[in-house]
């Protein structure tokens, strides 16, 4: 690999860690802003939305509050370079806390990112993102403590 794959790769690994922090605080004009302006996200294994930047962050806005915390967990990503385009697998597991308290269930979702990336003047971009289902459990009983 060359300095120039090596950079592309820690920028695309960024992009993906960006992402899913934007998700879990719930910054969504910072994530709107890591897609291009003709993106298109599937989140429809999940039984989300399926569409563009704009439909996408509409139904994050109204969704994500009904959740107190979630954590997207990632593995490494296998990036796949081809010159202003490339490929990422990325698995992800996220456990995500409904309610306060003793009253708190954890719902935990397991799946792999699939996105494509283009390189803008800015830098690259998401281009397309689909979510491919491992498995959604929610955990039984209540959860001790504070969320």
């Amino acid at each position: 690999m060359d300095i120039h794959e090596l950079s592309d790769r820690a920028e695309i690994a960024d992009l993906i860690t960006r992402y899913t922090r934007h998700l879990d605080q719930q910054q969504w004009t910072e994530l709107g802003a890591l897609f291009t302006t003709d993106a298109h996200i599937d989140y429809g294994v999940f039984g989300g939305s399926i569409g563009n930047v704009e439909e996408t962050l509409r139904f994050l806005a109204e969704a994500m509050p009904t959740f107190t915390k979630t954590q997207h967990m990632l593995g490494l990503p296998a990036i796949d370079l081809d010159g202003d385009r490339a490929t990422a697998a990325t698995p992800c597991h996220n456990p995500m806390v409904m309610g306060h308290g003793k009253e708190s269930q954890v719902m935990v979702c397991s799946l792999w990112y699939h996105h494509e990336f283009t390189r803008t003047p800015a830098g690259w971009r998401i281009a397309s993102l689909r979510e491919e289902r491992n498995f959604m459990h929610m955990l039984p009983g209540d959860m001790p403590g504070d969320a």
